[in-house]
């Protein structure tokens, strides 16, 4: 009874247009009013909790170093190396919209500063080429995607924090599979394009033009070998090397690229705080919430639900993909991940599965959630960028979130996807 009315009240919040950090402080804290089982201190005191954990002062920095590629105009610079490289293709501009995602998410970790990178250059571009608009909304929005998936993925410093899992062996373990997304959806978007008959990049290809793209973009790829490279070889911890790769991609915005003046940083900063703002008020409001369930039994009812389907690993995967993506429709990824992480990834690791494994496949889950209508904020961010209605972009999104579903599936039952650079690398030993 105490869960259907936490959960009728969530509901009924998100539904009415009640920010989803509200939401979650109002629920619990309405609940101990009426029942007065404990103090109402107990709320502001697991909002603490929530945030209390050291690994996540390293989210400032990924989302700043986010801001500051894109307003040092290196956003351009890996599009240019992406239409070198994948621009050929059939349907070439939803290509290069693909591996530049990749390449974005690479250096930042943040699907919704890939949304608005990659979709404030690629959406305009491919409706001029002639793409229908909400395509290109949803295939930009689902590249973003893989920014919860490669390392630095912020949601895996998340999830990792909350866990006490090692950061460098889910980012490590993340690299395959967010590929996978990737190559996933290139292979439906040139399915499609073969289809409609889109168009690619004509110019022939040459050595010379690549070279000039690669040189014209190393810089900004010094950014992720110095975030993977150096966690997961236990030279910096994550936060050092969000620290790091902030200062560097200063460095390279005001230096090599000279793109960077003090207006331009003042207006990235401005955008840092604000968005941290954001994303730390939802861990934080995710707090209580995550308690209560825990308090009144509902996450160990989950977990027992979940157990009865291990015998069979498809029956297994295919119950927490439906789950997941019924919660996503309601929650965005950061509360999920706060909220019911720790529990599918105990849930995962007591049916045979190992937790950076169990990690990765639930971070897969719940970054779908930032696609996925009503609530995804990417999509919402997408359709807005392209001038388009949601509803048209929510129809254009559903047959990628395939890629993901599928990937799903495969970190799920094949483990050396997830488990064999981890291994190579040492970080982990079973």
């Amino acid at each position: 009874m105490a869960l259907t009315l936490l959960v009728a009240g969530l509901v009924v919040l998100i539904v009415l247009g009640a920010p989803i950090g509200i939401a979650m402080v109002v629920v619990p804290a309405t609940y101990i009013l009426f029942t007065g089982e404990i103090p109402l201190s107990a709320v502001p005191y697991q909002m603490y909790e929530a945030i209390a954990i050291q690994p996540l002062l390293a989210v400032p920095f990924f989302i700043l170093t986010a801001e500051l590629m894109n307003s040092g105009k290196m956003t351009e610079r890996l599009l240019n190396l992406a239409r070198e490289l994948v621009g050929r293709l059939r349907g070439g501009l939803a290509q290069m919209n693909i591996v530049g995602s990749m390449m974005f998410a690479a250096m930042n970790g943040s699907a919704i500063a890939d949304v608005a990178a990659i979709g404030s250059v690629m959406i305009p571009a491919m409706k001029k080429e002639g793409y229908p608009g909400p395509f290109a909304a949803a295939i930009t929005a689902m590249g973003s995607t893989m920014g919860g998936i490669l390392p630095p993925s912020i949601l895996l410093v998340i999830l990792a924090s909350t866990m006490g899992i090692s950061i460098g062996g889910v980012f490590a373990a993340g690299l395959l599979p967010g590929v996978l997304v990737g190559m996933v959806l290139m292979g439906m978007v040139y399915a499609l394009a073969w289809k409609r008959g889109w168009g690619r990049y004509e110019v022939p290809f040459t050595f010379r033009a690549l070279l000039r793209s690669i040189i014209g973009a190393w810089a900004a790829l010094l950014i992720p070998v110095i975030i993977v490279g150096g966690i997961v070889t236990g030279t910096f911890t994550a936060t050092e090397a969000g620290a790091v790769a902030a200062v560097v991609a200063l460095l390279l915005g005001i230096i090599v690229y000279r793109t960077l003046t003090a207006r331009v940083l003042a207006g990235a900063l401005f955008r840092s705080v604000k968005i941290t703002s954001s994303v730390f008020l939802i861990i934080a409001a995710s707090g209580p919430l995550s308690w209560l369930l825990n308090r009144i039994g509902a996450l160990k009812g989950l977990e027992q639900f979940l157990l009865q389907f291990a015998a069979s690993p498809l029956l297994f995967g295919l119950v927490l993909v439906l789950f997941i993506l019924v919660v996503g429709t309601l929650l965005e990824p950061v509360p999920c991940v706060v909220m019911l992480g720790p529990t599918l990834v105990s849930v995962c690791v007591a049916a045979g599965y190992h937790e950076i494994q169990a990690a990765i496949f639930m971070s897969i889950g719940f970054i779908m959630g930032s696609v996925s209508p009503p609530v995804g904020i990417c999509y919402f961010t997408a359709a807005a960028i392209g001038g388009e209605k949601v509803d048209a972009v929510a129809r254009a999104i559903v047959p990628f979130l395939a890629a993901d579903i599928i990937v799903m599936f495969v970190v799920l039952l094949v483990p050396s996807v997830t488990l064999a650079l981890p291994r190579l690398l040492g970080i982990i030993n079973a």
